[in-house]
């Protein structure tokens, strides 16, 4: 059980042709209270924006909401540049950063940016290696010389910056791993939720390597991408025949999401719209932001003050 206030974030559009769209949902996401702004990163599609270009500007243009890259696409991104790049918009933002990590997986298109291909076990010891890097490249002190298996760098100065949380985007159980021993959040793989299979035979395996490096389990946080469309009436089956979320009334999503906070241990969500959504844009945004999200904070505030 957790008692802590739980994250609320909007996912953002990324195609080129809806750009300045990315911008209003930005910043009407900030003046509506929400905690995290997150994109995707696939910089080998024409069609859409770059990641970390998206959240320069979106950070520019808000002042509270912190930005997510969920997550950076790390064949593409080296190392070293990557720590560039995050301390540079944590300076920036007033640390409104939150840096997310994956080993990679699209590696048909990954290739066709020069970058080399990589096997299952060889991409997620590069992510752990890139993580255990940049961290080491935050912070300030003195320089740092790193031989790695995929990565060196040799007597350069890390940016007196301190290094944001790290959030995996762990699947197999290698990776899961990683997650655990050196990681700050988790974010599960293929939209699942704390009532999944997935969940379910994932978390143990973090939590496993967590202690097994004399880490605290509950540090490292788990936040779900959570998409569904959020209806004017309760929907009659809020999760389809395979026990996924689908959605329902604004009631339907409190309930859900307090008990995934109380009774999962759930530390955050960040919401998707989805394909054939009826509702404008900003009613959907404007329910999850000004309805369910403070309701939830509300219901967990009022169970951790009955102990």
């Amino acid at each position: 059980m957790t008692t802590s206030k739980p994250l609320f974030g909007t996912g953002g559009l990324t195609a080129v042709h809806e750009a300045e769209e990315t911008l209003r949902q930005a910043e009407q996401a900030d003046r509506m209270g929400l905690d995290l702004f997150t994109v995707s990163d696939h910089p080998y599609f024409g069609g859409r924006l770059d990641g970390y270009s998206i959240l320069g500007v979106a950070l520019g243009r808000t002042r509270q909401i912190s930005g997510l890259v969920s997550v950076s696409n790390l064949p593409t991104r080296p190392a070293p540049m990557l720590a560039r790049q995050i301390t540079s918009l944590s300076a920036l933002t007033g640390g409104r950063l939150v840096l997310g990590m994956g080993a990679g997986g699209l590696w048909d298109d990954i290739e066709k940016m020069g970058a080399p291909r990589l096997g299952a076990g060889a991409a997620v010891r590069a992510m752990e290696e890139a993580i255990t890097l940049i961290r080491k490249l935050c912070g300030g002190g003195e320089r740092v010389t790193f031989e790695g298996e995929f990565y060196q760098v040799h007597d350069l100065d890390p940016a007196p910056v301190p290094a944001p949380p790290v959030w995996a985007g762990s699947v197999g159980p290698k990776s899961l791993a990683v997650a655990g021993r050196v990681a700050d959040g988790w974010l599960p793989g293929y939209a699942a939720d704390w009532l999944s299979d997935r969940y379910r035979e994932s978390r143990p395996l973090i939590d496993e390597a967590a202690a097994a490096v004399g880490r605290d389990p509950s540090d490292i946080v788990t936040v779900y991408n959570l998409p569904g469309l959020i209806t004017g009436r309760p929907l009659d089956a809020p999760r389809d025949k395979d026990g996924r979320w689908v959605g329902g009334s604004v009631g339907q999503w409190i309930e859900e999401l307090t008990g995934a906070v109380l009774e999962h241990g759930a530390a955050g969500f960040v919401h998707f719209r989805v394909d054939g959504d009826p509702n404008p844009y900003d009613v959907t945004l404007g329910r999850w932001a000004e309805e369910i999200a403070p309701a939830v904070r509300e219901a967990v505030l009022a169970a951790a003050a009955h102990g």
